[in-house]
């Protein structure tokens, strides 16, 4: 039988797969469409003046050489004054359309000074432009000229200007040391009488052009002639042709681009100088180039002149180097060849010309000074004498040079002592015109013939002339007062610059006096320091007989005088300070200076305290806690050294400075510094010191620690009258103060034996006192122990009591009784004790008083071994 299958319903898809390639085709397409709008350009209208050499079409725009336009249309604009060239800017170049942005024609172009437009010549002509700032916008101007900053030069541009273009010209170098490090790009009329230069700066040159530096032009040739002959200087075959500028360079701040400079006509010209103005009534004498003298030496020129309605005015300039000497009253004047029947003076002048000679004066200088026809009357005035003082004479002879800035300004007319013979006097000349340079607080130095200055930074070698090595010369250092010296004052000769340097600051300082023991390992010109700076030096340092102290004037400058104040402290410092501890070693090493000299440091302690501040302390932390010194007198066999600390209770209260061993041979004397906080109570009459050390005994060690830190000075305080000296010639400390409620009374017995300070009184056992102290009885016979009872126990003894020796070994050997050995514990058999038992109840009647005494038997009776009375505890 055949099987029929069962048909199956298939449902036919909505959506078909061939339907995605349309959709996609159509997004393909709207992308591409909006692409090519995108990127189809921008259309921007440029107005020239003509269309030569721009073809449509063929004429491109290029930006730092690479193309981002192309001319696409050329049409004559409305008013027939030009031509519009429509160029289609690269759709990228949409953000540079500004307001500031610059288009102009580059073609090729050959000159003396080289090629521009070198690419065009190949390429042929296009349109550069330099983008610019400010609103978008499509319809531009172009440019004339090419503009100032070339687009891609990342140098430096600046501004020169001059009077006269000369041989300059587009592409003339700029020479620094006469190796091309720019070129001028443009130059403009500006105001009908100037010409304004811009100069380009190759970025790696761009760092030589300082704020000051000077610029002149080394077009041509520079000749000058004189008597000496002929010297002719030019910087390059190329500045011949074609004109160059050159410059100089300092160490000041680097120049920014946009800076003025002035563009002298020469080298002379441009060097320094502080400008001014002469004025004379004609200029038959003096032209521009005229030097300016002082003493036979040029310290500068005439750089300018015009025609003015009074005359005429001549625009100078004096060298850097001397323009301190231009003051308020300086006169200039008109001096030529001078021609007598005794020959002729200066007859160089008959052919250089005629120079304007120059006389200093005083006050501040003007811009504008009147030239005289002949010299002033004050030149032939009678010269100033002043009398130099010295501590010695330097190789000065009478007919040495007086000088400022190696200029000669008087001259030492007679060498002798003093009245005293202490110093060496200078009877010195200085002629009138100088007047203006001796000034109050004035001073001179000795000049060396042959002097080196090392340093760090090199060697520099200063020799002086034949004369100074003759006669010796004198130089004047002016001090800035305004009040003038006039003849027969006095100023000083130092022996050299840092000697009057340490003479001007002491006269202005403030003067202390520190006291010392000794002199602090100090000489004079030692540093003091705040925090590590130099504030002031130490001027002197006397000893005085009457009190062996050391007297040490200090002088602080006055800029830092708040910081002397009522809690102000100084100590000195050491060369070398080493603090070595668990967690490291420290050393702290003072400056050259402080470890040669010595040095003083001053610090403040906290405002409330009220510090000693005429004493010099040993280091800064007993200058801090305001230490008190003391001496303190030991037996000569006493083990004390210096560093040792004073203490109570444990407790370290001051410190030992130095032990000396007296000049008797038979004590020494320790003199150290209580800390202030502890001084009070220390420094009274029957304080007590005394030296503790280690001792070794059977019973074990005594002070185990001074083994290792050395023996120390333990202290006991007193009440009496305060004094800062303590005599002391035992090894021990006077009893302990009793605490409230201890029972003090004085034990007896023939020897001292075992029993020594410390001694424990035992009862039954426990220790309930101890001796405090013990001496040799007034009869001879006997030894008192002054012992006491604490307070807990002071109802375990009264006037029933019993004391026995407790100390060693008792052996009690009888014939028929045999041999009985008696000990204690082993700490009383090695260390000693006395023993107590009380028969009676401690009451009222029977209490125990400061006077009691006992006496300590040899044994204990048996029978006091039975007494157990019932002690209430008060």
């Amino acid at each position: 039988m055949t099987q029929i299958e069962t048909p199956k319903v298939v449902r036919k898809k909505l959506f078909s797969p061939i339907w995605l390639l349309p959709i996609i085709a159509l997004i393909l397409g709207a992308w591409l469409g909006v692409k090519s709008i995108r990127e189809s350009g921008v259309e921007v209208r440029i107005h020239f003046p003509s269309a030569t050499g721009i073809d449509v079409g063929k004429t491109l725009v290029r930006y730092q050489g690479l193309t981002v336009g192309k001319v696409v249309d050329i049409s004559i604009d409305d008013d027939l004054q030009g031509v519009n060239v429509d160029v289609l800017m690269d759709y990228r170049a949409a953000p540079f359309l500004n307001d500031n942005t610059q288009f102009w024609l580059v073609t090729p172009k050959a000159s003396i000074t080289g090629v521009e437009g070198l690419d065009a010549l190949f390429s042929g002509n296009y349109i550069a432009i330099k983008p610019g700032d400010g609103e978008s916008r499509s319809v531009f101007e172009a440019a004339r000229e090419t503009p100032v900053m070339l687009p891609g030069n990342d140098g430096l541009v600046i501004e020169l200007s001059s009077d006269t273009l000369g041989s300059l010209d587009v592409g003339s170098q700029v020479y620094y040391r006469q190796i091309p490090v720019g070129k001028v790009i443009s130059y403009r009329l500006e105001n009908s009488n100037t010409i304004i230069f811009n100069a380009y700066i190759q970025q790696k040159y761009a760092d030589l052009v300082k704020v000051d530096s000077q610029f002149w032009n080394v077009s041509g040739f520079d000749i000058d002639a004189s008597l000496n002959g002929i010297n002719v200087k030019t910087e390059s075959l190329a500045a011949i042709l074609a004109g160059g500028i050159s410059f100089s360079s300092t160490s000041n701040d680097s120049a920014t681009s946009g800076q003025h400079f002035t563009l002298y006509e020469s080298k002379k010209l441009a060097y320094g100088g502080k400008e001014f103005t002469l004025t004379a009534k004609n200029a038959d004498q003096i032209s521009e180039g005229s030097r300016i003298q002082f003493r036979g030496i040029e310290i500068g020129r005439v750089v300018q002149s015009n025609l003015d309605d009074s005359g005429v005015k001549f625009k100078a300039k004096i060298d850097h180097q001397y323009a301190e000497l231009l003051t308020g009253s300086a006169q200039f004047w008109i001096e030529g060849a001078d021609i007598s029947f005794s020959g002729v003076k200066h007859a160089s002048r008959l052919i250089t010309g005629s120079i304007v000679n120059f006389m200093p004066g005083q006050g501040p200088a003007k811009n504008s000074y009147n030239l005289l026809d002949s010299a002033p009357e004050i030149v032939n005035a009678d010269p100033i004498q002043l009398t130099l003082t010295a501590n010695e004479n330097p190789n000065i002879k009478a007919g040495a040079q007086v000088r400022y800035k190696q200029l000669p300004i008087g001259k030492v007319t007679q060498v002798a002592f003093g009245d005293d013979f202490t110093a060496v006097e200078y009877q010195i000349d200085i002629d009138a015109i100088y007047a203006s340079l001796l000034k109050k607080n004035s001073y001179f130095l000795p000049e060396s013939v042959f002097a080196i200055d090392a340093s760090l930074d090199g060697v520099s070698v200063t020799t002086r002339d034949l004369d100074t090595f003759t006669h010796g010369a004198i130089s004047l250092v002016p001090s800035k007062s305004n009040s003038l010296m006039i003849s027969g004052e006095q100023a000083m000769l130092y022996a050299s610059a840092e000697e009057a340097s340490e003479a001007m600051s002491r006269a202005s300082q403030h003067t202390l006096v520190l006291n010392s023991a000794d002199a602090a390992q100090l000489s004079p010109n030692a540093p003091v320091y705040y925090k590590k700076m130099q504030i002031g030096q130490v001027n002197q340092i006397n000893w005085h007989q009457d009190t062996d102290n050391f007297k040490i004037h200090i002088g602080i400058d006055n800029t830092f005088l708040p910081l002397i104040k009522d809690n102000t402290v100084f100590w000195r410092n050491s060369a070398l300070s080493i603090n070595a501890g668990l967690t490291g070693v420290d050393i702290e090493v003072a400056p050259i200076e402080g470890a040669l000299k010595g040095s003083i440091t001053l610090g403040l302690l906290a405002d409330d305290q009220q510090a000693n501040s005429d004493h010099l302390y040993e280091n800064e932390k007993l200058a801090r806690t305001q230490a008190v010194a003391i001496k303190l007198h030991f037996p000569a066999a006493t083990n004390l050294s210096a560093k040792a600390a004073i203490r109570y209770q444990g407790h370290q209260i001051g410190e030992i400075d130095k032990v000396t061993l007296d000049s008797n041979l038979q004590s020494v004397t320790a003199t150290g510094h209580l800390y202030g906080d502890y001084a009070s109570q220390f420094t009274q009459e029957d304080t007590r010191y005394a030296v503790t050390e280690a001792k070794v005994s059977i019973t074990g060690i005594e002070a185990p620690e001074t083994l290792i830190t050395g023996a120390y000075v333990k202290a006991q305080p007193g009440k009496g009258n305060g004094q800062k000296q303590f005599e002391f010639t035992g090894t021990q400390l006077a009893p302990t103060p009793l605490s409230p409620g201890d029972v003090s009374f004085t034990l007896t017995r023939g020897t001292l034996g075992s029993l020594k300070i410390g001694t424990p009184i035992i009862y039954r056992g426990i220790h309930i006192g101890k001796v405090d102290g013990y001496q040799l009885n007034s009869a001879g016979n006997a030894i008192d122990f002054q012992v006491h009872i604490e307070q807990a126990f002071a109802h375990l003894v009264n006037q029933s009591s019993q004391f026995w020796d407790l100390s060693g070994i008792k052996v009690d050997f009888g014939l028929f009784s045999g041999a009985q050995v008696e000990t204690g514990s082993l700490e009383t058999i090695l260390a000693g004790g006395i023993g107590v038992a009380t028969e009676n109840v401690t009451s009222n009647t029977n209490q125990l008083s400061a006077e009691q005494r006992f006496n300590i038997a040899p044994k204990v009776d048996p029978q006091w071994l039975t007494w157990s009375p019932i002690q209430q505890t008060p």
